[in-house]
């Protein structure tokens, strides 16, 4: 049979579907853009840079990949759109072109204790598969080897319908074997309050026995109430208390009683404290109040399971004398190894699925983890590539990857791995958007479209999109910062005195003995996983004179803004008050200010099932959250809800002088403005902020602390190059004021400025954990021995 040959010479004619080789978005308006209107190329790898708020994620994440999300989901049926997070359609004219959208970002992964990062990869389900099959002795089913699932045993009588109104009481046993440790509970670690900081249990109630932070005597929700309950004697010591009185003291569920005519609700002491103080965000707690929380709460390794948070009968389990708690606590890499040796024909799709999973975890640079590492303590970029670990083999194409700053967290030297990572997607015909500040990303894409030119509300527009070369040509904020290297000091300020850590041994560290420098400035280097947060968070003493910053996310509802969390409106509505002769709870919407109508909400919600809920603006108050006999009262010619709506930089002027000079909003509202935040309104709520934003809010919240010594882990996180030189700027001013800086950091710019640098490493896992290097950045660029040194002398030049 022969061959068709072709007789034209011609090249055929466009196909239709391949004309759609763009996604257009025209008119986005969600949060701050303005207008927007791009083409962004399909299968090209495109970045999306422009200082911290300037709109890039409301872009990217709030209007692309939302809109794709949104649309997939409407392809379920309704009973399934049910049991899905319902969205909105993003605030754009037109989307078109879009494909199926994969979002990867920095949102940490569950802070449940028994999320690990082999629960959240599947890992730990094909482990548990293995060890139920090749396990010796066998103790049962999968679920035996889960640490999620408790043994549960049940038997009783169950009534069994026979027919025509017949019914039969059968005896029927049910039994499943789990692998959950009883005493903790899956958890690994047990937590116990110390009694001995909440009282004094020498002295009675009446006598002020209580040491917690603002239990004063005379306040009736806290004291008053255990000594007017009538269930203990106010004017006993504690620890003269009969049992039962004790019980009723520490335990008793909640219980209504009338405490001078009041109806309150007693609840034992234990969990008050859980309710008040250990369920909210710690970083948010004013300093003596942490402090507090820190001393009175204990966390131990439970002994029952030695933190495996296994039963006895899954540790018993083994395979080549090895039980799956032996194979979570290694490093993964190791676990691959192990894995490769194993060779048993009946499981063989199981074990080359396995493999596939732990290689990829090598593969983009997380090898040095452990299965059983809680996947709550990993760093915004660990959790970001730990989530990509699925997606390195799939063999989908022509998906939308969209990526949130996928380099943070990352040495220079890990980087290039993550360049290659991306280029392996995009090569695949996909679609990758990337939001990124290092420039080393943006030399590798095939399109840019940069925002700004500012950020808030001087932001949101697209100020160039091209090529890199254009960029760099170009007169935006980044095209002029693209090429800006900083340079070695001259001369480094010498130390104070020195913070000694001797025989550190905190995870993968080896014994490390370090003086680290006060007075200066002192960052700590070393490629992923070589140590650095296991040296600075885990061996350097959190009394009152440290102040660390770390990057656990700040936790707050839309009801929380940046005045209720630095808590500068306490000192706003004092001055409301004190110059309109009222109450200052007035001036709360979330208390006795609120716009009955929406609860101080500004709009009302109405939930449509499995449609997007709609939020309405409230009629009564137009939005502004307060009653409007509270709007009438003024200061300085502004009411509450206009006060709320000023830019940081407004505010500062407004309270710094005149009428409304209130000096404890001032020295607030300026420490917003020293971390680069003077354009963000000071109402705006918590969950519209970018991840950069977030934790300069929080630096500028600890900024107020009295501590001398100030650890600092990647603040550079999230910020524009253009950004970064006023970090550093800030950073001068704290050492100059008189304070320690220590900062871990993988940015060269903040390297290069540092006055000492301490280098560990060698590698990551059980191939760092040792100080490579200590000495100024000169003798290490001069040096050259390590990876650190190699990177930083060729972002200086030399």
């Amino acid at each position: 049979m022969s061959k068709a040959t072709r007789t034209d010479t011609q090249s055929p004619a466009l196909h239709d579907a391949d004309s759609h080789d763009m996604i257009r978005v025209h008119g986005a308006r969600e949060n701050n853009l303005k207008d927007v209107s791009i083409e962004i190329p399909k299968r090209r790898l495109t970045v999306f840079t422009g200082v911290s708020g300037s709109g890039k994620s409301s872009l990217v994440f709030d209007t692309i990949a939302a809109e794709s999300k949104r649309l997939i989901n409407e392809t379920y049926s309704a009973f399934l759109q049910g049991f899905m997070p319902s969205t909105a359609r993003p605030e754009v004219d037109v989307l078109d072109g879009l494909t199926t959208a994969i979002t990867v970002d920095q949102q940490r992964m569950g802070g449940d204790p028994r999320s690990t990062v082999g629960t959240a990869t599947d890992a730990n389900a094909m482990l548990r598969i293995l060890f139920s099959r090749l396990g010796k002795p066998h103790i049962g089913p999968p679920s035996a080897y889960s640490f999620n699932t408790a043994s549960v045993r049940a038997s009783g009588g169950i009534t069994v319908d026979r027919g025509a109104a017949k019914t039969k009481t059968v005896k029927a046993t049910f039994e499943r074997t789990g692998g959950m440790c009883t005493r903790c509970e899956g958890r690994g670690k047990v937590s116990d309050i110390d009694l001995t900081q909440l009282y004094d249990d020498s002295k009675s109630i009446a006598e002020g026995a209580f040491t917690i932070p603002g239990w004063k005597s005379d306040n009736v929700w806290t004291v008053g109430i255990y000594a007017e309950s009538g269930f203990l004697d106010p004017n006993k010591p504690i620890r003269r208390f009969t049992k039962k009185e004790m019980q009723d003291f520490l335990y008793r569920e909640p219980t209504k009683v009338k405490v001078n005519g009041v109806n309150l609700t007693y609840e034992g002491l234990i969990p008050k404290i859980q309710k008040s103080f250990l369920s909210k965000d710690k970083e948010a707690m004013q300093p003596h109040i942490r402090a507090f929380v820190e001393r009175a709460v204990t966390f131990t390794t439970c002994p029952e399971c030695d933190g495996t948070r296994l039963a006895e009968g899954a540790r018993s389990s083994k395979i080549n004398r090895k039980s799956i708690a032996d194979a979570c606590v290694m490093e993964i890499r190791d676990l691959a190894e192990w894995v490769r040796g194993l060779e048993e024909p009946s499981v063989a799709p199981l074990l080359t699925a396995l493999q596939q999973t732990l290689d990829s975890f090598v593969e983009i640079g997380l090898g040095y983890l452990s299965l059983d590492r809680a996947s709550g303590t990993l760093s915004g970029g660990e959790a970001q590539r730990v989530k990509m670990i699925r997606h390195l083999g799939s063999s989908l194409t022509d998906v939308t990857y969209v990526f949130d700053e996928p380099t943070a967290g990352l040495h220079p030297h890990d980087i290039q791995r993550m360049n290659r990572l991306l280029l392996q997607l995009r090569d695949k015909g996909n679609t990758v958007l990337v939001v990124e500040h290092k420039p080393e990303v943006i030399a590798i894409a095939d399109h840019v479209v940069d925002l700004g030119p500012g950020a808030g509300t001087e932001g949101g527009t697209v100020c160039f999109e091209g090529t890199v070369e254009g960029l760099q040509s170009s007169d935006t904020i980044t095209g002029r910062h693209l090429d800006d290297r900083a340079s070695l000091k001259e001369e480094v300020r010498k130390p104070t005195g020195a913070l000694e850590i001797r025989g550190a041994t905190a995870n993968n560290l080896q014994g490390v003995d370090v003086d680290i420098p006060l007075g200066v400035l002192t960052v700590i280097t070393g490629v992923a996983g070589s140590g650095k947060s296991s040296l600075v968070h885990g061996s350097i003493p959190t009394d009152e004179g440290v102040v660390s910053i770390d990057q656990s996310p700040i936790r707050g509802s839309r009801r929380s803004n940046p005045a209720t969390y630095t808590g500068l409106l306490d000192p706003i509505r004092k001055a409301f008050a004190k110059a309109n002769d009222v109450k200052p709870a007035l001036f709360s919407a979330n208390s006795e200010g609120a716009c009955p109508t929406c609860n101080g909400a500004g709009v009302i919600y109405s939930d449509l099932g499995i449609m997007a809920g709609v939020a309405t603006t409230c009629e009564d108050c137009g939005g502004k959250r307060f009653d409007s006999s509270v709007l009438e009262y003024r200061l300085g010619g502004r009411d509450i809800s206009e006060v709320l709506a000023m830019p940081v930089t407004e505010a500062e002027e407004f309270f710094g002088a005149g009428e409304a000079h209130t000096p404890a909003a001032h020295r607030i509202l300026q420490r917003l403005s020293d971390v680069g935040l003077g354009y963000l309104t000071i109402g705006q709520p918590l969950t519209t902020l970018s991840g950069g934003e977030r934790q300069r809010l929080k630096l500028a919240t600890h900024m107020g602390d009295k501590g001398g010594v100030y650890v600092l882990d990647e603040p550079t996180t999230g910020l524009h190059l253009a950004d970064v030189e006023q970090l550093l700027g800030l950073l001068d001013r704290l050492v100059d004021a008189g304070k320690s800086v220590i900062v871990i950091e993988h940015h060269q710019a903040v390297m290069a400025h540092a006055d000492w640098i301490i280098d560990l490493g060698p590698g990551a896992g059980h191939d760092g954990g040792k100080i490579v290097f200590e000495g100024t950045p000169t003798d290490l660029v001069a040096d050259g021995s390590t990876l650190t040194g190699e990177h930083l002398a060729a972002y200086v030049g030399s």
